[in-house]
Protein backbone atom coordinates (compact mmCIF):
# COMPACT_ATOMS: atom_id res chain seq x y z
CA UNK A 1 0.00 0.00 0.00
CA UNK A 2 1.20 3.69 -1.04
CA UNK A 3 1.66 5.81 1.28
CA UNK A 4 0.46 9.63 0.47
CA UNK A 5 -0.13 13.06 1.79
CA UNK A 6 -2.26 15.62 0.80
CA UNK A 7 -1.02 19.15 0.67
CA UNK A 8 -3.55 22.30 -0.10
CA UNK A 9 -2.29 25.65 -1.09
CA UNK A 10 -4.57 28.61 -1.12
CA UNK A 11 -2.88 31.15 -3.16
CA UNK A 12 -4.15 34.51 -4.10
CA UNK A 13 -6.54 33.86 -7.00
CA UNK A 14 -6.64 30.36 -6.97
CA UNK A 15 -6.41 26.92 -4.72
CA UNK A 16 -4.47 23.82 -5.60
CA UNK A 17 -4.38 20.23 -4.03
CA UNK A 18 -1.55 17.92 -4.20
CA UNK A 19 -1.07 14.06 -3.30
CA UNK A 20 2.73 13.73 -2.78
CA UNK A 21 4.01 10.11 -2.07
CA UNK A 22 5.07 10.49 1.70
CA UNK A 23 8.16 7.74 0.62
CA UNK A 24 10.27 10.59 -1.58
CA UNK A 25 7.95 13.47 -2.29
CA UNK A 26 7.32 12.96 -5.54
CA UNK A 27 4.32 14.51 -6.43
CA UNK A 28 1.74 12.01 -7.53
CA UNK A 29 -1.84 13.96 -8.29
CA UNK A 30 -2.56 17.60 -8.41
CA UNK A 31 -4.91 20.00 -9.57
CA UNK A 32 -5.96 23.53 -9.15
CA UNK A 33 -9.08 26.05 -9.39
CA UNK A 34 -9.92 29.60 -9.49
CA UNK A 35 -11.84 31.04 -6.47
CA UNK A 36 -15.56 32.13 -8.27
CA UNK A 37 -15.92 35.53 -6.72
CA UNK A 38 -11.64 36.18 -7.46
CA UNK A 39 -10.45 39.29 -6.10
CA UNK A 40 -13.22 42.32 -5.14
CA UNK A 41 -11.37 45.46 -5.85
CA UNK A 42 -13.97 47.51 -7.00
CA UNK A 43 -17.21 46.22 -6.36
CA UNK A 44 -18.64 43.90 -3.61
CA UNK A 45 -21.14 41.41 -5.48
CA UNK A 46 -24.24 43.41 -5.40
CA UNK A 47 -22.68 45.94 -6.93
CA UNK A 48 -21.56 48.61 -4.36
CA UNK A 49 -18.67 50.31 -5.21
CA UNK A 50 -15.66 49.72 -2.72
CA UNK A 51 -12.87 52.50 -1.81
CA UNK A 52 -9.61 52.52 -3.42
CA UNK A 53 -6.95 49.65 -1.98
CA UNK A 54 -9.38 47.22 -1.30
CA UNK A 55 -8.66 43.69 -1.89
CA UNK A 56 -11.46 41.47 -0.34
CA UNK A 57 -12.65 37.51 -1.00
CA UNK A 58 -15.49 35.70 0.25
CA UNK A 59 -14.28 32.89 3.04
CA UNK A 60 -17.31 30.25 0.87
CA UNK A 61 -15.01 30.76 -2.09
CA UNK A 62 -12.50 28.59 -0.22
CA UNK A 63 -14.11 25.58 0.33
CA UNK A 64 -15.59 25.45 -2.59
CA UNK A 65 -12.22 25.88 -4.60
CA UNK A 66 -10.71 23.18 -1.83
CA UNK A 67 -13.65 20.63 -2.37
CA UNK A 68 -13.19 21.09 -6.19
CA UNK A 69 -9.00 20.48 -6.31
CA UNK A 70 -9.14 17.39 -3.87
CA UNK A 71 -11.85 15.41 -5.35
CA UNK A 72 -10.37 16.20 -8.77
CA UNK A 73 -6.68 14.99 -7.47
CA UNK A 74 -8.09 12.07 -5.59
CA UNK A 75 -9.46 11.09 -8.84
CA UNK A 76 -6.39 11.34 -10.76
CA UNK A 77 -4.38 9.70 -7.80
CA UNK A 78 -6.97 6.79 -7.88
CA UNK A 79 -6.19 6.16 -12.10
CA UNK A 80 -2.85 6.34 -11.49
CA UNK A 81 -2.33 3.79 -8.22
CA UNK A 82 -5.43 2.63 -7.42
CA UNK A 83 -7.53 2.29 -4.42
CA UNK A 84 -4.15 0.87 -1.96
CA UNK A 85 -2.96 4.30 -0.70
CA UNK A 86 -3.38 5.44 2.88
CA UNK A 87 -3.49 8.83 3.08
CA UNK A 88 -1.81 9.79 6.46
CA UNK A 89 -1.94 13.36 6.49
CA UNK A 90 -3.51 16.97 5.32
CA UNK A 91 -1.33 19.98 5.70
CA UNK A 92 -2.34 23.49 4.44
CA UNK A 93 -1.28 26.52 3.39
CA UNK A 94 -2.99 30.25 3.08
CA UNK A 95 -1.77 33.92 1.73
CA UNK A 96 -1.40 36.00 4.58
CA UNK A 97 -2.36 38.04 6.22
CA UNK A 98 -5.98 37.43 4.76
CA UNK A 99 -8.35 37.78 7.42
CA UNK A 100 -11.79 38.42 8.47
CA UNK A 101 -14.62 38.21 11.08
CA UNK A 102 -16.31 35.37 12.43
CA UNK A 103 -19.07 34.17 15.15
CA UNK A 104 -18.10 31.58 17.70
CA UNK A 105 -18.79 28.73 15.92
CA UNK A 106 -16.81 30.17 12.70
CA UNK A 107 -19.07 31.03 10.76
CA UNK A 108 -17.77 34.17 8.67
CA UNK A 109 -20.21 37.54 9.28
CA UNK A 110 -20.12 38.09 5.64
CA UNK A 111 -22.76 35.41 5.59
CA UNK A 112 -25.35 37.47 7.79
CA UNK A 113 -24.08 40.87 6.48
CA UNK A 114 -23.14 40.51 2.82
CA UNK A 115 -23.64 44.05 2.46
CA UNK A 116 -21.03 45.08 4.87
CA UNK A 117 -17.46 45.34 3.29
CA UNK A 118 -16.01 45.35 6.39
CA UNK A 119 -17.15 41.45 6.62
CA UNK A 120 -15.67 40.14 4.04
CA UNK A 121 -12.29 38.58 3.82
CA UNK A 122 -9.52 41.73 3.73
CA UNK A 123 -6.85 39.52 1.68
CA UNK A 124 -3.12 39.93 2.32
CA UNK A 125 -2.94 43.00 -0.51
CA UNK A 126 -5.63 45.19 1.21
CA UNK A 127 -4.23 48.33 1.84
CA UNK A 128 -6.67 50.72 2.86
CA UNK A 129 -5.89 50.54 6.70
CA UNK A 130 -2.81 52.49 5.65
CA UNK A 131 -3.42 55.09 7.97
CA UNK A 132 -3.92 52.90 10.62
CA UNK A 133 -0.08 51.31 9.92
CA UNK A 134 0.97 54.70 10.05
CA UNK A 135 -0.41 55.71 13.67
CA UNK A 136 0.67 52.25 15.12
CA UNK A 137 4.07 53.19 13.33
CA UNK A 138 4.57 56.73 14.89
CA UNK A 139 3.40 56.02 17.86
CA UNK A 140 5.52 52.65 18.52
CA UNK A 141 8.87 54.65 17.65
CA UNK A 142 7.86 57.38 19.97
CA UNK A 143 7.18 55.09 22.71
CA UNK A 144 10.72 52.70 21.85
CA UNK A 145 7.80 49.82 21.82
CA UNK A 146 10.34 46.62 21.95
CA UNK A 147 7.76 44.60 19.47
CA UNK A 148 8.59 47.23 16.81
CA UNK A 149 12.04 45.87 16.13
CA UNK A 150 11.35 42.73 15.47
CA UNK A 151 9.25 43.86 12.48
CA UNK A 152 12.36 46.02 10.92
CA UNK A 153 11.16 49.24 12.66
CA UNK A 154 7.52 49.33 10.41
CA UNK A 155 4.52 47.52 10.54
CA UNK A 156 2.45 47.13 6.97
CA UNK A 157 -1.02 47.82 6.71
CA UNK A 158 -1.12 43.79 5.12
CA UNK A 159 -0.92 43.11 8.96
CA UNK A 160 -3.88 42.13 11.46
CA UNK A 161 -3.72 45.14 13.77
CA UNK A 162 -4.20 47.72 11.05
CA UNK A 163 -7.02 45.31 9.41
CA UNK A 164 -8.88 44.93 12.33
CA UNK A 165 -8.35 48.47 13.46
CA UNK A 166 -10.00 49.54 10.57
CA UNK A 167 -13.17 47.13 10.87
CA UNK A 168 -12.73 48.82 14.60
CA UNK A 169 -13.12 52.37 13.20
CA UNK A 170 -15.93 52.24 10.42
CA UNK A 171 -17.83 49.15 11.42
CA UNK A 172 -17.63 49.60 14.65
CA UNK A 173 -21.27 47.47 15.49
CA UNK A 174 -19.91 44.65 13.26
CA UNK A 175 -16.43 44.71 15.23
CA UNK A 176 -18.49 44.35 18.39
CA UNK A 177 -20.78 41.20 17.38
CA UNK A 178 -17.85 39.89 15.82
CA UNK A 179 -16.52 36.66 18.10
CA UNK A 180 -13.02 36.18 16.57
CA UNK A 181 -11.02 38.04 14.03
CA UNK A 182 -9.08 35.03 12.36
CA UNK A 183 -6.45 34.25 9.87
CA UNK A 184 -7.90 32.27 6.96
CA UNK A 185 -4.59 29.69 7.36
CA UNK A 186 -6.50 29.09 10.84
CA UNK A 187 -9.91 28.68 9.39
CA UNK A 188 -9.69 26.74 6.63
CA UNK A 189 -7.66 23.99 9.33
CA UNK A 190 -11.20 25.00 11.25
CA UNK A 191 -13.39 23.82 8.98
CA UNK A 192 -11.29 20.29 8.23
CA UNK A 193 -11.18 19.48 11.94
CA UNK A 194 -13.97 21.59 13.75
CA UNK A 195 -11.16 22.57 16.32
CA UNK A 196 -9.96 26.29 16.68
CA UNK A 197 -6.42 26.50 16.49
CA UNK A 198 -3.25 29.27 15.51
CA UNK A 199 -0.11 28.24 13.92
CA UNK A 200 2.54 29.86 15.32
CA UNK A 201 3.96 31.24 12.30
CA UNK A 202 1.18 33.73 10.79
CA UNK A 203 0.01 34.62 14.78
CA UNK A 204 4.17 35.88 14.92
CA UNK A 205 4.68 37.39 11.19
CA UNK A 206 1.03 38.87 10.81
CA UNK A 207 -0.38 38.81 14.24
CA UNK A 208 2.53 40.59 16.13
CA UNK A 209 2.88 37.65 18.98
CA UNK A 210 6.44 36.70 20.26
CA UNK A 211 7.29 34.13 22.19
CA UNK A 212 9.40 35.96 24.49
CA UNK A 213 7.25 39.24 23.98
CA UNK A 214 3.89 38.29 23.80
CA UNK A 215 1.57 41.19 22.25
CA UNK A 216 2.05 44.46 22.04
CA UNK A 217 0.85 45.70 25.42
CA UNK A 218 -2.83 47.32 26.20
CA UNK A 219 -0.85 50.68 27.18
CA UNK A 220 0.43 50.77 23.68
CA UNK A 221 -2.94 49.64 22.79
CA UNK A 222 -4.93 51.90 24.77
CA UNK A 223 -2.93 54.93 23.91
CA UNK A 224 -3.36 54.28 19.98
CA UNK A 225 -6.97 53.78 20.70
CA UNK A 226 -9.10 53.26 23.82
CA UNK A 227 -11.68 50.62 22.27
CA UNK A 228 -8.63 48.73 21.27
CA UNK A 229 -7.52 47.86 24.59
CA UNK A 230 -7.71 44.08 24.69
CA UNK A 231 -8.27 44.06 21.55
CA UNK A 232 -5.80 40.49 20.49
CA UNK A 233 -8.43 38.33 22.44
CA UNK A 234 -10.57 38.52 19.49
CA UNK A 235 -7.46 35.91 18.03
CA UNK A 236 -8.63 33.60 20.99
CA UNK A 237 -7.36 29.73 20.48
CA UNK A 238 -3.98 28.36 21.16
CA UNK A 239 -0.80 29.28 19.53
CA UNK A 240 0.67 25.77 18.39
CA UNK A 241 3.76 25.37 16.23
CA UNK A 242 4.38 24.59 12.37
CA UNK A 243 3.97 20.80 11.93
CA UNK A 244 1.75 20.33 14.90
CA UNK A 245 -1.41 18.28 14.62
CA UNK A 246 -4.57 20.54 15.35
CA UNK A 247 -7.36 17.96 14.79
CA UNK A 248 -8.60 15.18 12.39
CA UNK A 249 -10.69 15.61 9.68
CA UNK A 250 -14.38 15.44 10.20
CA UNK A 251 -17.10 13.24 8.78
CA UNK A 252 -18.48 16.08 7.41
CA UNK A 253 -15.71 17.35 6.13
CA UNK A 254 -14.53 13.58 4.64
CA UNK A 255 -17.67 12.96 3.01
CA UNK A 256 -17.80 16.53 1.43
CA UNK A 257 -14.03 16.08 -0.10
CA UNK A 258 -14.63 12.60 -0.92
CA UNK A 259 -12.02 11.44 1.77
CA UNK A 260 -11.84 9.11 4.67
CA UNK A 261 -12.60 10.75 7.76
CA UNK A 262 -10.20 10.86 11.06
CA UNK A 263 -6.79 11.77 8.96
CA UNK A 264 -4.44 13.99 10.87
CA UNK A 265 -4.53 17.97 9.97
CA UNK A 266 -1.03 20.30 10.72
CA UNK A 267 -2.05 23.55 12.09
CA UNK A 268 -2.11 26.25 9.08
CA UNK A 269 0.81 27.99 7.33
CA UNK A 270 1.70 30.60 5.29
CA UNK A 271 2.20 30.00 1.40
CA UNK A 272 5.40 31.36 1.01
CA UNK A 273 7.03 29.74 4.38
CA UNK A 274 5.70 26.14 4.06
CA UNK A 275 7.62 25.54 0.83
CA UNK A 276 11.44 25.68 2.47
CA UNK A 277 11.38 22.03 3.04
CA UNK A 278 9.77 21.10 -0.22
CA UNK A 279 12.84 22.54 -2.01
CA UNK A 280 15.17 20.89 0.44
CA UNK A 281 16.58 23.89 2.49
CA UNK A 282 17.25 22.76 6.19
CA UNK A 283 18.62 25.41 7.44
CA UNK A 284 21.07 28.60 7.71
CA UNK A 285 22.76 30.63 4.32
CA UNK A 286 20.23 29.50 1.52
CA UNK A 287 17.33 31.89 1.00
CA UNK A 288 13.95 31.10 -0.40
CA UNK A 289 12.19 33.42 -3.08
CA UNK A 290 8.80 32.36 -3.74
CA UNK A 291 7.19 34.08 -6.58
CA UNK A 292 3.89 35.10 -7.93
CA UNK A 293 1.73 37.77 -7.70
CA UNK A 294 4.07 38.92 -5.36
CA UNK A 295 7.16 37.42 -4.00
CA UNK A 296 8.45 36.50 -0.42
CA UNK A 297 12.31 36.20 0.43
CA UNK A 298 12.75 34.16 3.35
CA UNK A 299 15.99 33.02 5.56
CA UNK A 300 16.61 31.35 8.46
CA UNK A 301 19.50 31.98 11.03
CA UNK A 302 20.64 31.44 14.16
CA UNK A 303 20.87 34.32 15.89
CA UNK A 304 17.98 37.33 16.48
CA UNK A 305 19.42 40.10 14.29
CA UNK A 306 17.44 42.94 13.94
CA UNK A 307 16.72 43.88 10.16
CA UNK A 308 15.25 47.22 8.96
CA UNK A 309 12.86 46.97 6.41
CA UNK A 310 12.07 43.21 6.89
CA UNK A 311 8.80 42.23 7.30
CA UNK A 312 9.52 40.44 10.42
CA UNK A 313 11.76 37.56 12.58
CA UNK A 314 9.64 35.10 14.26
CA UNK A 315 12.00 32.05 16.43
CA UNK A 316 10.93 28.83 15.12
CA UNK A 317 8.39 30.22 12.47
CA UNK A 318 9.31 28.06 9.76
CA UNK A 319 11.89 25.69 11.05
CA UNK A 320 12.52 24.62 14.42
CA UNK A 321 15.31 26.06 15.97
CA UNK A 322 16.02 28.82 13.74
CA UNK A 323 15.10 32.46 13.67
CA UNK A 324 12.90 33.17 10.16
CA UNK A 325 12.98 36.22 8.75
CA UNK A 326 11.00 37.65 5.59
CA UNK A 327 10.93 40.14 3.41
CA UNK A 328 9.11 40.72 -0.14
CA UNK A 329 7.74 42.53 -2.88
CA UNK A 330 4.26 43.53 -3.06
CA UNK A 331 3.98 43.31 -6.46
CA UNK A 332 5.61 41.22 -8.85
CA UNK A 333 3.13 39.11 -11.07
CA UNK A 334 0.37 41.65 -10.63
CA UNK A 335 2.04 44.38 -11.83
CA UNK A 336 2.92 42.16 -15.33
CA UNK A 337 -0.12 41.57 -15.39
CA UNK A 338 -1.89 45.06 -14.79
CA UNK A 339 0.65 46.41 -17.44
CA UNK A 340 -0.63 43.82 -20.16
CA UNK A 341 -4.19 44.62 -19.26
CA UNK A 342 -4.22 48.27 -19.16
CA UNK A 343 -0.91 49.23 -21.50
CA UNK A 344 -0.67 47.03 -24.11
CA UNK A 345 -1.90 47.82 -27.34
CA UNK A 346 -4.33 45.44 -29.39
CA UNK A 347 -2.34 45.05 -32.57
CA UNK A 348 0.05 42.83 -29.80
CA UNK A 349 -3.03 40.92 -28.53
CA UNK A 350 -4.04 40.21 -32.33
CA UNK A 351 -0.35 38.75 -32.90
CA UNK A 352 -0.42 36.59 -29.63
CA UNK A 353 -3.70 35.39 -30.67
CA UNK A 354 -2.88 34.34 -33.94
CA UNK A 355 0.28 32.70 -32.61
CA UNK A 356 -1.49 30.80 -30.04
CA UNK A 357 1.06 32.69 -27.62
CA UNK A 358 -0.13 34.18 -24.91
CA UNK A 359 0.44 38.54 -24.27
CA UNK A 360 3.76 37.96 -22.04
CA UNK A 361 5.25 35.40 -24.25
CA UNK A 362 5.07 37.84 -27.05
CA UNK A 363 6.32 40.46 -24.69
CA UNK A 364 8.78 38.50 -23.42
CA UNK A 365 9.84 37.30 -27.24
CA UNK A 366 10.07 41.17 -28.33
CA UNK A 367 12.53 42.40 -25.68
CA UNK A 368 14.74 38.86 -24.71
CA UNK A 369 17.60 39.71 -26.87
CA UNK A 370 18.11 43.56 -25.41
CA UNK A 371 21.10 43.71 -23.56
CA UNK A 372 21.25 45.54 -20.10
CA UNK A 373 19.51 49.24 -20.02
CA UNK A 374 19.14 48.76 -23.82
CA UNK A 375 15.23 49.88 -23.49
CA UNK A 376 16.51 53.17 -22.21
CA UNK A 377 13.60 52.78 -19.69
CA UNK A 378 14.20 52.52 -15.61
CA UNK A 379 11.42 51.57 -13.67
CA UNK A 380 10.22 51.17 -9.67
CA UNK A 381 8.46 48.01 -8.83
CA UNK A 382 5.89 49.90 -6.47
CA UNK A 383 2.75 49.58 -8.17
CA UNK A 384 1.45 47.91 -5.05
CA UNK A 385 3.31 49.83 -2.73
CA UNK A 386 7.03 48.66 -1.35
CA UNK A 387 6.61 46.19 1.24
CA UNK A 388 10.64 46.09 1.94
CA UNK A 389 12.45 47.67 2.21
CA UNK A 390 10.64 50.71 2.53
CA UNK A 391 7.73 49.16 4.16
CA UNK A 392 5.57 51.95 2.45
CA UNK A 393 2.42 50.59 0.95
CA UNK A 394 1.21 54.18 -0.26
CA UNK A 395 4.55 54.47 -2.86
CA UNK A 396 3.50 54.42 -6.56
CA UNK A 397 5.59 53.16 -9.22
CA UNK A 398 7.71 55.09 -11.96
CA UNK A 399 9.04 55.33 -15.36
CA UNK A 400 12.18 56.93 -15.97
CA UNK A 401 13.14 57.56 -19.60
CA UNK A 402 10.33 57.11 -21.64
CA UNK A 403 10.84 58.78 -25.18
CA UNK A 404 8.56 58.88 -28.88
CA UNK A 405 10.04 55.58 -29.33
CA UNK A 406 9.39 53.57 -26.05
CA UNK A 407 7.83 50.57 -27.05
CA UNK A 408 5.61 47.81 -24.43
CA UNK A 409 8.05 45.32 -24.94
CA UNK A 410 10.74 48.35 -23.19
CA UNK A 411 8.41 49.37 -20.59
CA UNK A 412 7.76 45.05 -20.08
CA UNK A 413 11.95 44.39 -19.74
CA UNK A 414 12.30 47.73 -17.92
CA UNK A 415 9.36 45.86 -14.93
CA UNK A 416 11.43 42.59 -15.10
CA UNK A 417 14.57 44.53 -14.12
CA UNK A 418 12.85 46.54 -11.44
CA UNK A 419 11.54 43.35 -10.02
CA UNK A 420 15.24 41.97 -9.92
CA UNK A 421 16.76 45.25 -8.48
CA UNK A 422 14.05 44.88 -5.73
CA UNK A 423 15.04 41.53 -4.92
CA UNK A 424 19.03 43.00 -4.70
CA UNK A 425 17.69 45.34 -2.48
CA UNK A 426 16.30 43.20 -0.11
CA UNK A 427 19.39 40.70 -0.21
CA UNK A 428 21.89 43.36 0.28
CA UNK A 429 19.58 44.77 3.32
CA UNK A 430 19.97 41.32 4.55
CA UNK A 431 23.97 41.00 4.18
CA UNK A 432 23.95 44.35 5.70
CA UNK A 433 22.75 43.17 8.86
CA UNK A 434 24.59 40.00 9.26
CA UNK A 435 22.86 37.56 7.88
CA UNK A 436 25.00 36.11 4.92
CA UNK A 437 23.14 34.73 1.64
CA UNK A 438 25.15 31.70 0.43
CA UNK A 439 22.45 30.44 -1.57
CA UNK A 440 19.43 31.63 -3.41
CA UNK A 441 16.44 29.06 -4.47
CA UNK A 442 13.67 30.34 -6.57
CA UNK A 443 10.04 28.66 -6.93
CA UNK A 444 6.80 29.62 -8.14
CA UNK A 445 4.47 29.93 -11.25
CA UNK A 446 7.02 32.49 -12.68
CA UNK A 447 10.38 30.95 -11.36
CA UNK A 448 9.45 28.09 -13.24
CA UNK A 449 7.77 29.43 -16.51
CA UNK A 450 10.03 32.36 -17.26
CA UNK A 451 13.91 31.56 -17.81
CA UNK A 452 14.27 35.24 -19.13
CA UNK A 453 13.31 36.89 -15.93
CA UNK A 454 15.17 34.12 -14.21
CA UNK A 455 18.49 34.55 -15.81
CA UNK A 456 18.08 38.56 -15.47
CA UNK A 457 17.74 37.60 -11.71
CA UNK A 458 20.91 35.81 -11.78
CA UNK A 459 22.92 38.97 -13.71
CA UNK A 460 21.55 41.58 -11.43
CA UNK A 461 22.20 39.74 -8.35
CA UNK A 462 25.44 38.04 -9.80
CA UNK A 463 24.57 34.89 -8.28
CA UNK A 464 23.71 31.50 -8.96
CA UNK A 465 19.73 30.80 -8.71
CA UNK A 466 18.31 27.45 -8.53
CA UNK A 467 14.55 26.97 -9.75
CA UNK A 468 13.43 24.33 -7.83
CA UNK A 469 11.74 21.23 -10.11
CA UNK A 470 8.61 20.77 -7.92
CA UNK A 471 6.44 22.71 -9.43
CA UNK A 472 3.70 23.16 -6.52
CA UNK A 473 6.78 24.10 -4.27
CA UNK A 474 3.83 25.40 -1.82
CA UNK A 475 1.30 22.93 -1.56
CA UNK A 476 3.80 20.08 -1.43
CA UNK A 477 5.31 21.81 1.16
CA UNK A 478 2.38 21.59 2.92
CA UNK A 479 1.59 17.86 2.13
CA UNK A 480 5.45 17.37 3.99
CA UNK A 481 4.18 19.17 7.22
CA UNK A 482 0.75 16.90 7.12
CA UNK A 483 2.92 14.05 6.91
CA UNK A 484 4.74 15.54 9.78
CA UNK A 485 1.59 16.21 11.98
CA UNK A 486 0.66 12.74 11.51
CA UNK A 487 4.07 11.58 13.56
CA UNK A 488 5.20 10.17 10.54
CA UNK A 489 8.50 12.16 10.75
CA UNK A 490 10.17 15.35 12.27
CA UNK A 491 10.90 18.08 9.92
CA UNK A 492 14.44 17.35 9.61
CA UNK A 493 13.84 14.13 8.01
CA UNK A 494 11.08 15.08 5.58
CA UNK A 495 12.77 17.76 4.42
CA UNK A 496 15.86 15.64 3.87
CA UNK A 497 13.76 12.21 2.82
CA UNK A 498 10.94 14.21 0.76
CA UNK A 499 12.36 17.64 -0.07
CA UNK A 500 13.23 18.25 -3.87
CA UNK A 501 16.96 19.88 -4.15
CA UNK A 502 17.17 19.38 -8.12
CA UNK A 503 16.43 22.07 -10.34
CA UNK A 504 17.56 24.17 -13.34
CA UNK A 505 20.67 26.65 -12.40
CA UNK A 506 20.45 30.26 -13.49
CA UNK A 507 24.17 31.43 -13.84
CA UNK A 508 25.23 35.46 -13.83
CA UNK A 509 26.63 36.18 -17.35
CA UNK A 510 29.78 38.52 -16.64
CA UNK A 511 28.85 40.78 -18.91
CA UNK A 512 25.53 41.18 -18.28
CA UNK A 513 26.15 40.93 -14.30
CA UNK A 514 28.77 44.09 -14.51
CA UNK A 515 26.41 46.20 -16.73
CA UNK A 516 23.43 45.68 -14.50
CA UNK A 517 25.98 46.53 -11.41
CA UNK A 518 26.04 50.15 -13.26
CA UNK A 519 21.85 50.18 -13.77
CA UNK A 520 21.55 49.15 -10.22
CA UNK A 521 23.24 52.38 -8.52
CA UNK A 522 20.69 54.27 -10.86
CA UNK A 523 18.09 52.01 -9.59
CA UNK A 524 19.20 52.74 -6.02
CA UNK A 525 19.45 56.45 -6.13
CA UNK A 526 15.93 56.74 -7.78
CA UNK A 527 14.74 54.14 -5.36
CA UNK A 528 16.15 56.22 -2.15
CA UNK A 529 15.15 59.91 -3.92
CA UNK A 530 11.27 59.11 -4.20
CA UNK A 531 11.20 56.21 -0.94
CA UNK A 532 13.15 57.95 1.28
CA UNK A 533 13.93 61.47 0.58
CA UNK A 534 10.94 62.18 -1.19
CA UNK A 535 8.30 59.65 -0.45
CA UNK A 536 5.14 62.55 -1.06
CA UNK A 537 5.76 62.72 -4.55
CA UNK A 538 5.07 58.99 -4.98
CA UNK A 539 1.99 58.82 -2.12
CA UNK A 540 0.72 62.20 -4.01
CA UNK A 541 0.26 60.26 -7.21
CA UNK A 542 -1.07 57.57 -5.41
CA UNK A 543 -3.30 59.13 -3.91
CA UNK A 544 -4.75 61.23 -6.34
CA UNK A 545 -5.73 57.92 -8.28
CA UNK A 546 -9.51 58.47 -8.71
CA UNK A 547 -9.94 62.28 -8.00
Amino acid sequence: MKTVALGIDFGTLSARAVFVDAADGSVLASADAPYRHGVMSESLPSGESLPLEYALQLPDDYVDAMTRVVREARAALQSRVGDTVDIIGIGTDFTACTVFPVDEDGTPLVEKYPERRHAYAKLWKHHAAQDKADKINALAASRNEPFLARYGGKVSSEWTLPKIWEVLDEDPALFDEMDLWVEASDWIVWRLTGVYTRNASSAGYKGFFQDDLGYPSDSFLKALDPRLTGVFAKMGGPILPQGSAAGRLTEQMADTLGLPAGIPVAVGNIDAHVAFPAVGIGGPGEMLIIMGTSSCHIIVDEHLRIVSGMAGVVRYGVLPGFYAYEAGQASVGDMFQAFVDHFVPASYTKEAEARGLSIHQVLREKCQDQKPGQSGVLALDWWNGNRSVLVNAHLSGALLGLTLQTAPEDIYRALLEATAYGTRMIVDNYEAHGILVKRIVATGGIAAKDPLMMQIYADVLGREIRVASLAQGPAAGSAIFGTVAAGHCSIAEATGRMGHTAGTVYRPNEAERARYAELYQDYVWLHDVLGRERPDLPEKYRQLRGG
